[in-house]
């Protein structure tokens, strides 16, 4: 038996209220939280009609253990103030999935308790996911053999 999938489109506005109603209908669980950049497909296909699409999309994926039901969350964020509620209150383990999605895209979730870098280093300028990120930009290091040093 498979569990259903369930795909909500919601605002930026009302993305913590979506989160913390499908909580209290019984999603125990936040499977996954990340962020996407469209910036290089303008048209994309797959959304309604009546959502606009954005930059930036934030995708919830929330389990019913209980029900065995699955829901997807998808949050479109304007690319030129990439800022969304935190969801780390309704579901602590998002905060470290918010984090990433901050670091790597830029995205900011408003009143989470440490949106700091957690993959990149402190002193790192831009955010190396986003499609506009300079390629090549990297610097490589190289560390000598342990034999040799």
């Amino acid at each position: 038996m498979t569990t259903a999938l369930e795909i909500i489109h919601c605002s930026a506005a009302d993305h913590l209220a979506t989160i913390t109603r499908l909580k209290d209908e019984g999603f125990e669980m936040c499977a996954d939280l990340c962020a996407v950049d469209y910036l290089s497909h303008p048209g994309r296909a797959g959304l309604p009609e009546d959502v606009e699409q954005q930059r930036f999309e934030v995708v919830v994926s929330l389990l019913s253990v209980s029900a065995r039901r699955r829901v997807r969350v998808r949050t479109q964020i304007a690319g030129d103030d990439p800022v969304v509620d935190s969801i780390a209150a309704v579901y602590p383990g998002a905060e470290a999935m918010e984090r990433e999605a901050f670091d790597l895209l830029g995205v900011r979730f408003e009143g989470h308790p440490d949106l700091t870098r957690i993959l990149m280093p402190d002193d790192w300028e831009g955010h190396p996911l986003r499609k506009d990120y300079p390629v090549a930009r990297v610097p490589i290091q190289f560390k000598a053999p342990a034999s040799s040093r």
